[in-house]
């Protein structure tokens, strides 16, 4: 599977969001194959976390998210689960599970519940340690603010509202990946 191929199908090959995606999501897999690759003993799957790093954020084009010229109608926290079904139809169900399960570090059913999100109402938490893996990636780098790698204590802090579980699970990814 080449991930480019599957991007090119949705976006305009150098157009500004294709840029954005392609090269927020190189830094984000260069990130996963780095940590995976210092941990052997996880048993983990380095051709999966490289397609699906890449694809984990494919559905931003069908939200409204303007200074990422997005221009869908969504809200810009429906990206995941607009980008699993992108790849469910594509026949990646296993990648699917990564673009809905990557928002934050995870969202329980309670949490959207609570928080009257717009979003399927199921629990959309990363189970796969691949899952996990990509999820925490993701959160040192911005898609605003390009090439940019935060530090441990930044992406924390930018987690802090999230709350206490979202927290926690981002100090055991700290024990398990870095």
């Amino acid at each position: 599977m080449n991930p480019y191929e599957i991007i090119e199908k949705y976006y305009e090959k150098g157009g500004d969001a294709y840029n954005i995606l392609v090269d927020h999501s190189v830094s984000v897999t260069e990130l996963a194959l780095s940590m995976a690759r210092k941990h052997p003993d996880l048993g983990l799957d380095l051709t999966f976390i490289s397609e699906a790093a890449m694809l984990h954020d494919i559905g931003i084009f069908r939200t409204a998210a303007a200074v990422l010229h997005c221009f869908g109608e969504h809200p810009y926290i429906c990206h995941g689960y607009l980008g699993a079904e992108i790849m469910r139809q594509e026949g990646y169900p296993l990648h699917a599970l990564v673009c809905e399960r990557h928002t934050g570090t995870g969202l329980s059913l309670a949490h959207i519940l609570k928080e009257n999100l717009p979003l399927p109402h199921r629990d959309m938490l990363p189970i796969s340690k691949e899952e996990q893996l990509i999820c925490f990636a993701d959160k040192f780098f911005s898609k605003t603010h390009l090439g940019e790698q935060y530090t441990v204590e930044k992406a924390r802090t930018k987690l802090l509202k999230f709350g206490d579980e979202t927290i926690a699970r981002f100090d055991e990814w700290c024990k398990i990946f870095l």
